[in-house]
């Protein structure tokens, strides 16, 4: 008679660390919380002093989680930023920034765009890259559909996301033989904190809302199911890959 086979839940992370990077509030903010739901310790980066600062704030819960101010737009502030864990498991790069008005086409928006949305994602990773190494760890950036496609007015935006596609192409080849798994997810409209300026206007959601299949947006909970997966023993097999997460939208 053969023995049962028992098999391990894959999305218990109880032992392993993980660091948000823009885990403030948002997607990020919503991986974390199901990371820390699932064992793991968390650590979230974010842009103000304090957790403290964040009480109160819809989108936003850093209940056990810990927590550090760092810049990410400044590679000196990244370089300076110590590992919260002596071993880290999961890498999550969360982080973005998007200006309107045109911003984007001046030197100085463009330059801030840039920093945060794909220069940050590299000096980040390389920062981490022996913890990431000894853990056989997996890195994750948050990118974008508008990696694929334009985005009226915001071409640092576009450019950035697309440039961390490839990015995580490239660092997965270069760091797989360390055991480190870099892939990513490229998320459409999620009711976020970033996404208030389509979100709050009745026109531009409907306009947004109908090129849709699935006839309604993605949801925080929806992206941090995927980063789960991409984390988990199920996934350890895909390397360099970006998971378009947007109900059809690009079909």
């Amino acid at each position: 008679m053969k023995e049962p086979v028992y098999i391990m839940d894959p999305f218990d992370f109880s032992g392993r660390t993980a660091l948000v990077v823009g885990g403030s509030s948002g997607i990020g903010n919503g991986i974390a919380r199901a990371l820390l739901g699932r064992g793991a310790a968390v650590h979230v980066w974010g842009t103000r002093a304090s957790a403290a600062d964040y009480a109160g704030e819809e989108g936003s819960d850093l209940a056990g989680c810990g927590y550090s101010q760092v810049d990410v737009g400044d590679a000196a502030a990244i370089a300076a930023a110590p590992c919260p864990f002596e071993r880290l498991d999961i890498l999550v790069h969360s982080q973005g920034a998007v200006l309107y008005r045109r911003q984007e086409f001046e030197p100085a928006g463009w330059d801030k765009v840039m920093a945060v949305n794909v220069g940050s994602v590299m000096h980040i990773s390389q920062h981490f890259r022996a913890q990431l190494a000894a853990a056989k760890g997996s890195v994750i950036v948050i990118s974008s559909i508008g990696a694929f496609r334009a985005t009226m007015g915001n071409p640092a935006y576009a450019a950035s996301k697309a440039a961390a596609v490839n990015l995580v192409r490239t660092l997965a080849q270069a760091w797989a033989g360390d055991g480190i798994r870099v892939n990513g997810i490229a998320p459409s409209l999620v009711d976020t904190k970033m996404t208030q300026v389509t979100m709050n206007n009745d026109e531009r959601r409907e306009r947004a809302l109908a090129k849709i299949p699935l006839g309604r947006f993605g949801t925080v909970d929806e992206m941090a199911g995927v980063a789960l997966f991409l984390a988990s023993p199920l996934a350890s097999y895909i390397c360099g890959q970006t998971i378009v997460v947007d109900g059809g939208l690009t079909l």
